[in-house]
Formats: structure tokens, sequence, C-alpha cells
């Protein structure tokens, strides 16, 4: 199963459309939003593509009773989850946050093949040690809306990830560039 990792749209819905429709072109079954989507609207067209949609809050949570009403009209393609979300998608145990410490601390944990997290809009992908002597795979996907990392050109980013084969990808949305920092 492949899946779109996102983060940090900020009200910024185009660009976090063209990533799930280009992900929906590489063979996507599910969007994770990392958190920081900020509110309805971001939402309304991504809904529109069909896909499910789970996501968390981050730290610029927006308005939280409309996105729980958007969640219960959605008819199963979104599911809002508050700050963390343990999830099951193509066999694999996935735990998603916001913070990337929060991240770091359950990717040790060995309860999760995947935990992904966002805040830093700055994109990677690692393989974190765990405490069973196992490993966890622990990715960021940046900020899809391209707003600007620490040190880092503002490029929108996400990830595609294929559960089956435990691959994940950074992509970039070059055409946003610039145009949403």
């Amino acid at each position: 199963m492949k899946i779109c990792i996102v983060s940090d749209s900020h009200d910024r819905s185009a660009p976090l459309v063209e990533a799930i429709v280009e992900a929906q072109a590489a063979g996507a079954q599910a969007v994770i939003h990392c958190g920081d989507l900020i509110g309805v609207n971001t939402l309304r067209a991504s809904l529109k593509l069909g896909i499910p949609i789970h996501a968390v809050h981050g730290n610029n949570i927006g308005d939280v009773a409309s996105l729980y009403r958007t969640m219960a009209k959605s008819n199963g393609l979104f599911t809002y989850y508050g700050h963390e979300a343990v999830l099951e998608l193509g066999g694999r145990r996935i735990f998603v946050t916001h913070m990337p410490h929060h991240a770091q601390a359950f990717a040790c944990t060995g309860d999760y093949d995947l935990v992904c997290h966002g805040h830093s809009h700055k994109a990677h992908v690692d393989i974190q040690p765990d405490v069973k002597g196992g490993k966890c795979w622990l990715v960021n996907p940046g900020s899809v809306a391209g707003i600007d990392a620490p040190g880092v050109k503002a490029i929108p980013t996400w990830i595609l990830g294929d559960l089956e084969k435990m691959n994940f990808e950074i992509r970039t949305l070059q055409q946003w560039g610039e145009q949403v920092s």
C-alpha cells in the first residue's frame, strides 16, 4: 500500500491538493497529515479527490470544532484524531504526531513500523533503533506549503511511502516554490 505523507499546510489548499494528486497518480491510497492543517477551507478541495485523509493537530491548531464537524460529514474520507494517532494501514502500525520529540520517543518503543511527524518544516527520512532491538522508520514530510525551515529554501515537500517495501521518498512541488512561502 502506498501513502502520501504531508504536514504543515498552514491554510494553503493548492499545494496540499497538488501533493495528493501526485501521490494518487503514483498509487497512494491514503493521506497522513502530520499537523498544522489549520482550517477546513484548506481541506475542502482535497476531500473532493476521494482519498482517505488521516490528520492530527499541530501547534497551530486552527478551528478544531469545524474540523470535527467536517469529519462527521465526510463519510469516512477524513479522520481527525487530535494530538496523535495510531493507525494500521497496509498491515503496518503507524504513529502520527506533530512534534519531533514525541515522534522520536514513540519510534524508540518498538511498537510501530513507522512514526510520522512535522513541525520543523524540514523533510527527513531516518531509521530509529528501538528498545526491542528492532528499528522504526521516522519520517517528517517537511512543509507541503513550502514554508521556510531554518536554512532551507522554501520548496514544498511531501513523502510518498510504500508500506509493503517500507520505502519513503521525499518529493517536491517545484511549481509552488517561492509562491507559497
